[in-house]
C-alpha cells in the first residue's frame, strides 16, 4: 500500500477558499427603540403637543365657559326642564340602541364565526355600512322611508304609528350609526377562540343554549362590555342622524346634543356649555371605563 505525500498543493483549495469567504457575525436586527435620545424626545413631544391642543385645551374650555357664569348659573342650566328632558331621552335612546344592538351583535357574531353559509362576505360588508354612510344621509333615508311623504309613512299615520319626529324614529336613527361596534369587539375574539370548547360541551350532553351562556358568552364578557361602552358613547353623541329626524322640538325631541345646539342658537353661551360639559363628563367616565376594559381584555 503506497503513502501518498501531503504536499503544500493538496492543502492550497482549501486555504483559498477560507480566504474567499471569510466567517462574519450575524447582523443585529435594526430597532426603532434605539435611536437617538434627540428623536425619541422630538416624537414624543410632537404627539403631546397634538392631543393637548386638539383634546386636552377644548375640554378645559368647555368647563372654563361652563362655569363663566358662576356656579349658580351652571347648575340653573342642568335643572332647566328641557335640558333634563334632553338628559331623560338621551339616557332613553341610549338604552334602546345598546339593548338592540347587543342583541344583534351576539347573534350576527355568531354566525359569522360559528358557520360556514353564503352570503357571508356580504353580511360583514353590510354590518360595516354605517362607517363609510354619513349620518345625515341615513337620516334621510329614514325620512324617505317612514317620512308624511315616504314609502311607509302615510300608511303608519293612518295606523296611529308616528315614527319620524318622535322616539321611535331617532332610536332608529341612533340603533343604524352604532350596531357595528358590538360587532366589530365580538368577531375577532370569537374566531381567535374557535370552536373547540363548544363542541366539547356540546359532546359532554350540554345543549346549545347552556352552551352558548355556560361556555361562549363568559368567553366574550370581556369584549361585549367593551362593545357596549362604546356603543353607548357613540348613541349619547350622534348629533347627525338625530338631527335630521327628530324635528328640534324642544322638551320632546331634542337629545342633549340637539339641546346644546339649540341653546347656543339662542345666545346661551353658559348654559350650552353646562349641558356640553355634562357630555364631556359622561365622556370621561366613559374612557376610564375604557381602559379599565382594556387592561381587563389584555389579561385573557
Amino acid at each position: 500500500m503506497t503513502i501518498l505525500p501531503i504536499t503544500e498543493f493538496a492543502i492550497l483549495p482549501e486555504l483559498e477558499a477560507s480566504r474567499i469567504v471569510p466567517r462574519t457575525a450575524p447582523r443585529r436586527k435594526a430597532d426603532i427603540r434605539t435611536d437617538a435620545s434627540w428623536v425619541r424626545r422630538v416624537v414624543i413631544s410632537i404627539a403631546v403637543i397634538f392631543l393637548g391642543i386638539f383634546i386636552v385645551l377644548p375640554l378645559v374650555c368647555v368647563f372654563a365657559l361652563a362655569f363663566s357664569k358662576g356656579v349658580e348659573t351652571y347648575f340653573a342650566a342642568l335643572r332647566d326642564p328641557d335640558t333634563l328632558a334632553a338628559v331623560r331621552l338621551t339616557l332613553l335612546v341610549a338604552a334602546i340602541s345598546v339593548a338592540s344592538n347587543v342583541g344583534f351583535g351576539v347573534v350576527a357574531a355568531w354566525a359569522i364565526t360559528k358557520f360556514e353559509f353564503r352570503g357571508k362576505n356580504l353580511l360583514i360588508t353590510l354590518i360595516d355600512l354605517p362607517f363609510s354612510v354619513s349620518p345625515v344621509i341615513a337620516g334621510l333615508v329614514f325620512i324617505l322611508l317612514f317620512g308624511l311623504q315616504g314609502y311607509f309613512g302615510p300608511w303608519l299615520v293612518a295606523h296611529g304609528y308616528k315614527i319620524i319626529f318622535a322616539l321611535p324614529g331617532i332610536a332608529l336613527a341612533t340603533i343604524f350609526v352604532t350596531f357595528p361596534f358590538v360587532i366589530r369587539e365580538l368577531v375577532p375574539l370569537m374566531q381567535q377562540q374557535g370552536t373547540e370548547e363548544e363542541e366539547a360541551a356540546l359532546s359532554l350532553g350540554a345543549s346549545g343554549r347552556r352552551t352558548f351562556f355556560w361556555v361562549t358568552l363568559p368567553n366574550v364578557r370581556w369584549a361585549l362590555l367593551y362593545g357596549v361602552l362604546l356603543c353607548n358613547a357613540r348613541a349619547m353623541g350622534e348629533f347627525g342622524a338625530v338631527s335630521v329626524v327628530s324635528g328640534h322640538v324642544r322638551g320632546e325631541t331634542n337629545t342633549m346634543p340637539l339641546h346644546i345646539e339649540a341653546l347656543y342658537d339662542g345666545y346661551q353661551v353658559a348654559a350650552a356649555f353646562a349641558v356640553a360639559s355634562l357630555l364631556a363628563l359622561l365622556a370621561l367616565v366613559t374612557l376610564v371605563l375604557k381602559i379599565v376594559l382594556e387592561a381587563r381584555l389584555a389579561q385573557e
